[in-house]
């Protein structure tokens, strides 16, 4: 049965790629957010890269654009969270990070530090499936590399814009540019772009821990991504809660997703973070 579970599952390959997200997400042992920020766009980074090393005769032009898409990411991400911190009209928010990291100590940040490294391996693996599978270009992954190269668009851009926008702005809501169709244009890039890196392993995934694994990781960044839009809006309604502009705004503007009418994720009962 243990045998079958783990049916082409290169459990050496993923014990280097879990050490490696290990080292990297200990990152968060020096300041506690680091774990779920800076460390998870290093990690990314990191693990794309192993996995390019490890399976470098399994290459093909698709696959490597996968691993590609999944660098570009992790370092676009890591930049953006670095160069926000030194900004003025993010200080407020840095310190309310900190904050809250401050009661994570001893046992409880080596439990957060496990769980991410295992969850950065487990989001990433899609990747990796795809190159130990060492098939001919599936369809699914024409679909994959499409979403994820269009996510990580819409995400950069939205970055972008709303830096942008608070730097001249830091007490109005953003409803410029992508935030015309969606009120967290960001999230809603993150969540294609880890959508389109699972659809790029699907034809090729066998054995049931392989499907488990990516599935998992897929869905927990999922739920994490609906559980930050859902944080975002009650700060946000906390904020502006006098504004009639950002009121009519809120009942307009989708939630999440462009032109799907979802306007509230109060009442979610199943999300993480």
């Amino acid at each position: 049965m243990s045998a079958q579970f783990f049916h082409d599952f290169p459990v050496m390959q993923m014990g280097w790629a879990l050490a490696l997200s290990l080292v990297i997400s200990a990152l968060g042992f020096i300041r506690s957010d680091w774990f779920i920020s800076i460390g998870y766009g290093l990690s990314m980074t990191g693990l794309a890269i192993l996995f390019e090393i490890i399976w470098w005769d399994h290459l093909t032009v698709f696959s490597a654009i996968q691993l590609s898409l999944l660098t570009f990411y992790g370092i676009r991400l890591a930049s953006y969270l670095i160069s926000r911190e030194s900004k003025p009209s993010y200080a407020k928010e840095l310190q309310a990070s900190k904050q809250r990291s401050q009661h994570l100590q001893g046992f409880l940040k080596i439990v957060i530090w496990l769980t991410v490294a295992v969850l950065y391996v487990a989001m990433a693996a899609p990747a990796a499936w795809v190159l130990h599978a060492h098939q001919p270009t599936q369809v699914s992954q024409y679909l994959g590399v499409t979403l994820m190269a269009l996510g990580v668009v819409i995400e950069m851009l939205a970055d972008d814009q709303k830096t942008a926008f608070k730097a001249v702005n830091p007490d109005q809501f953003m409803q410029q540019g992508l935030y015309r169709f969606s009120r967290c244009p960001n999230y809603f890039g993150e969540m294609l772009f880890w959508t389109g890196n699972l659809i790029c392993a699907l034809q090729v995934m066998s054995g049931v821990a392989t499907l488990l694994l990516a599935l998992i990781g897929w869905l927990c960044i999922e739920l994490i991504m609906l559980g930050s839009a859902r944080r975002l809006e009650f700060k946000q309604e906390q904020r502006y809660a006098e504004n009639t502009e950002f009121q009519a705004y809120v009942q307009q503007v989708p939630i999440l997703i462009p032109f799907i009418p979802l306007y509230s994720l109060k009442r979610l009962k199943i999300y993480l973070g």
